[in-house]
């Protein structure tokens, strides 16, 4: 017998967590299942985030276009009406690398062998969220799999398209910020140096900009691995702070609080809740189980924990959107859109055009940071590589003043 830690949804909402003594975690994931939990997390005890061996085992099973790729063939053969292990079968074939054939040939045994299409996925060293993997669970229950496996392939594209979408995005301003900041380097480390020779011969004061130039030439030639380490130690600090619960609250607050950011962080924040809600509510999972769920798609702490306890107040009968509007941070048009819903008995449809409205909000809010982002960064490198290239001309013509 080992001992696991797990973490679940309760039939209430409430978020159970704790340890088990069992044989192995399939064995953990079924007492909580029987028990009428929706399980999150069952590992060994004392099992870090980084262990190795965890994701070694995490990267045999597939990739998420991959996941994407299998979601939506498996629902177009069932729709097709083929049985689901004949279906499972095709797929082993259609697999694009070994990888992906061993994963599904591993998940076609095992319902061949009698297990549900849930548990095998279950099985797959935690490569399928779950998220996943109770709206499967839910689909075979209320016998429309494909009809599920179809809105888990909707669900699956919306939220990469939104990803590839952000990154896109930014690849145009981090590409200019390299760029830039390579160029100041080679200036200050290979092309400034060359004059410094010529100037100390002539034996004149420098102006104090050709000074600070030169110095911050030699600190780059010098001491390039302290300011490396101390970006790694900033770094290896900031993730550290971020482990703290409390400091990561008062660090998400801040960023809330940040005039354009916040507002980006807010609704990205709301798009992804709300269609993971929609999608769950679609799939017959209670709302009080879609909210202790859909908390652990929210990355930012205060949204989280405002969702918290606003799925406590739904618990005694309260309105979702009246309790998530308690601090002002979502949105408020996605709250009176959520309110509609909850006034009409349409919630989980409502949710899904929330989080629609909220892909293209997040698109449009990126475009128009960019298009003041990106002048600013230019402007801001010529500015210095002007300053650079100003602080030699004016050292050299100071000399020759000297000199006449």
């Amino acid at each position: 017998m080992a001992l696991f830690e797990y973490k679940a949804v309760a039939p209430n909402g409430e978020t159970v967590q704790g340890t088990m003594e069992a044989l192995s975690q399939e064995m953990v994931i079924a007492r909580l299942q029987e028990a009428g939990n929706i399980p999150l997390l069952a590992r060994p005890s004392g099992e870090g985030l980084f262990n190795l061996t965890r994701w070694r085992l995490s990267r045999q099973g597939m990739s998420t276009r991959e996941m994407g790729e299998f979601t939506q063939q498996l629902a177009t053969l069932l729709g097709a009406g083929l049985p689901l292990d004949r279906s499972l079968s095709v797929l082993v074939e259609l697999a694009g690398n070994e990888r992906v054939s061993r994963a599904v040939t591993e998940i076609r045994d095992s319902v061949r062998g009698g297990g549900t299409l849930s548990d095998a996925l279950e099985a797959q060293h935690g490569t399928f969220s779950r998220l996943y993997l109770n709206m499967v669970r839910a689909g075979e229950i209320g016998g429309s799999l494909n009809v599920t496996l179809d809105r888990l392939t909707d669900y699956l594209e919306r939220s990469k398209e939104l990803k590839d979408a952000i990154v896109s995005a930014l690849i145009y301003p981090i590409l200019l910020m390299v760029l830039a900041g390579g160029s100041l380097i080679l200036l200050l480390v290979y092309v400034i140096p060359q004059f410094e020779p010529i100037f100390e011969d002539l034996g004149s004061d420098l102006p104090l900009v050709t000074r600070v130039v030169l110095f911050a030439g030699e600190i780059l030639q010098n001491y390039w691995w302290a300011l490396a380490a101390l970006v790694v130690l900033a770094i290896v600090l900031f993730r550290r702070m971020l482990q703290d619960e409390a400091k990561k609250l008062r660090w998400d607050g801040r960023v809330l609080g940040f005039k354009w950011v916040g507002d980006l962080v807010a609704k990205l924040e709301t798009a992804r809740l709300s269609r993971t809600l929609g999608t769950l509510l679609v799939n017959g999972v209670p709302l009080l189980g879609a909210l202790g769920i859909g908390s652990k798609v929210v990355g930012n702490s205060v949204l989280r924990a405002e969702l918290d306890a606003a799925a406590r107040e739904v618990k005694t009968g309260g309105g979702l959107a009246r309790n998530l509007a308690q601090d002002g941070h979502f949105p408020r048009l996605a709250l009176q859109m959520i309110s509609v819903g909850e006034e009409t008995g349409q919630l989980d449809s409502m949710l899904l055009k929330v989080a629609d409205s909220y892909d293209r909000e997040v698109r449009n809010t990126i475009d128009r940071l960019l298009a003041v982002f990106t002048p600013v960064v230019t402007l801001l490198m010529a500015v210095l590589i002007g300053t650079i290239v100003m602080s030699v001309l004016i050292a050299i013509v100071s000399v020759n003043d000297l000199v006449a």
